[in-house]
């Protein structure tokens, strides 16, 4: 088996998540994350649509990752991210982050808007 070390150059994987945490080029991000080719910040979720639209022309898909399980996106956020001719895929944020990692080791254009994996339910 032949092993080959990743390289990301200016891009930025995601190293981990957990429930309501993302962990982005080691930064710790709470709640709603987006990260692309200016780096990861802090999303309002599916309601904040100007960080979204700011990737147009500066990737070629964006992953959208809907926390725990997969979710249709919502139908005004899928249209007007296509209008403005912004690819979208929609997955479990698990998912997304193990896609946008494995594309950005191959030097691809992606950007990634996740919701986090919700945390367990603790009541008794």
């Amino acid at each position: 088996m032949r092993l080959n070390e990743v390289t990301y150059t200016d891009a930025v994987p995601v190293d981990g998540y957990g429930p309501g945490f993302f962990r982005i080029g080691g930064t710790v991000f709470h709640g709603p994350v987006l990260t692309g080719p200016d780096g990861p910040q802090p999303w309002g979720g599916v309601d904040d649509t100007a960080p979204l639209l700011a990737l147009v022309g500066k990737v070629d898909v964006l992953f959208l990752g809907t926390g725990a399980d997969i979710a249709h996106a919502p139908a005004a956020l899928r249209a007007t991210l296509e209008q403005a001719g912004l690819g979208v895929e929609v997955m479990a944020s698990p998912a997304a982050c193990r896609t946008y990692n494995v594309l950005l080791s191959e030097g691809r254009r992606v950007g990634l808007a996740l919701l986090p994996v919700a945390a367990p339910d603790t009541a008794v």
